[in-house]
């Protein structure tokens, strides 16, 4: 059995990433094939993680990417997270991830109008407001949420806020609605109406936005598809992980491994991983490399197993909810985690000892993308408690 230590896991890391500056790709779309998809649950993600892997790239080449040519669209998939995607990949999300999710927002949508007094047919107002907004943004109208709920009656109404729980709180049920529609690929993010640091998307038809609109893959077909590039940017990584990333079943997993021809390998944990049949040859190494990444960055969360480039600092660089801050990364593994100054300039926030080659260069870093941010701060809902602690 063919066996990938943690230094190879590093050094394929570095490169299928494009995170090491030797490794760096010329575009956003670029970028994000090499990650498979960029996570967009912040919008700010998707410009950091972008900046993190080009050079010379803009806060406007990154929007014509996805805005104007539209070779990246946001699309809501697993996990229930929201990801910026290739364009060609969308078939293979909306006939398995975005499907499965898709199925159990519909479910619990419905329940959720009646139990809290909207209706006590769910399924049939459902229909009539999915209806409504279809019609209402016919012939390419692109509207923001507020707009539609204003606009439209059947969008009218809230849920929650029945209890004096902090968590529950009075919220209006037309985004609800509008992520439905999205998940099933009838809507779709178009522009953001605010900066590119705030989420405030413009609703629109996915046939309006993408013209030819293809047809959803197979459930079996999509899967493959996602483990197949999921493996080219990630692998070797466990079942459990593709589980996890995936948020799908074991079975779904298994089946998926199959098709792809998937070979396993072990790892230095005693575990066992899997790789492409075309992608076993050792890795080269790599010359060492500091990187910065943003909160949610796809490099930090694409596995769930990630003792081999946390160490022990993963309490530190992760929410209680498992949404990752901010970090620093020497050769291949995380040491610290940045922050910004109230003038913008970031600074990084060592967790161990680095050698001087590595401390200055997370200081080239720094200045990098402080020269880009130029003055701009990106605020955050999911600082980590280094992040907290190095403020």
């Amino acid at each position: 059995m063919r066996h990938v230590d943690d230094t190879e896991r590093r050094a394929r890391l570095a490169r299928r990433h494009a995170v090491s500056p030797w490794h760096r790709v010329g575009s956003p779309l670029q970028a994000t094939r090499a990650m498979t998809v960029l996570h967009a649950t912040e919008p700010a993600t998707v410009h950091l993680s972008v900046h993190a892997r080009v050079d010379d790239v803009t806060v406007d080449d990154v929007e014509a990417a996805l805005y104007g040519e539209r070779s990246l669209v946001k699309q809501l998939a697993m996990r229930r997270t929201l990801f910026v995607f290739p364009r060609d990949l969308l078939p293979a999300a909306w006939g398995s991830a975005s499907a499965r999710v898709a199925t159990a927002h519909r479910a619990r949508l419905v329940k959720e109008v009646e139990s809290h007094g909207l209706t006590a047919d769910g399924a049939a107002w459902l229909a009539e407001a999915e209806a409504a907004v279809l019609g209402h943004l016919a012939g390419g109208a692109e509207l923001g949420a507020q707009e539609l709920r204003e606009a439209l009656p059947a969008l009218q109404g809230r849920i929650g806020g029945r209890t004096d729980k902090k968590y529950d709180l009075s919220i209006p049920i037309a985004p609800r609605v509008l992520t439905q529609l999205g998940l099933e690929a009838k809507l779709v993010r178009g522009r953001n109406g605010g900066h590119w640091r705030t989420s405030r998307p413009r609703w629109t038809l996915m046939s309006s936005w993408l013209g030819e609109v293809p047809a959803p893959s197979t459930a079996a077909d999509g899967y493959a598809e996602l483990v197949r590039r999921w493996l080219r940017t990630f692998g070797p990584g466990t079942s459990a992980d593709l589980q996890w990333w995936l948020g799908a079943t074991k079975t779904a997993v298994t089946t998926a491994l199959s098709a792809v021809g998937a070979v396993e390998v072990s790892l230095d944990d005693g575990g066992r991983g899997w790789l492409l049949p075309d992608d076993l040859e050792p890795e080269p190494p790599v010359r060492p490399w500091a990187a910065l990444l943003p909160v949610l960055d796809p490099t930090v969360m694409g596995w769930k197993e990630r003792s081999w480039y946390l160490g022990p600092h993963g309490p530190g660089l992760f929410d209680t909810n498992g949404n990752a801050g901010t970090t620093a990364w020497w050769d291949g593994r995380v040491v610290g985690c940045w922050v910004q100054d109230d003038d913008g300039r970031v600074r990084v926030s060592l967790l161990e000892d680095v050698p001087a080659e590595g401390v200055a260069a997370l200081e080239v870093e720094a200045g990098r993308l402080s020269r880009w941010l130029d003055g701009v701060r990106v605020l955050t809902v999911y600082p980590s408690p280094a992040m907290v602690a190095a403020r």
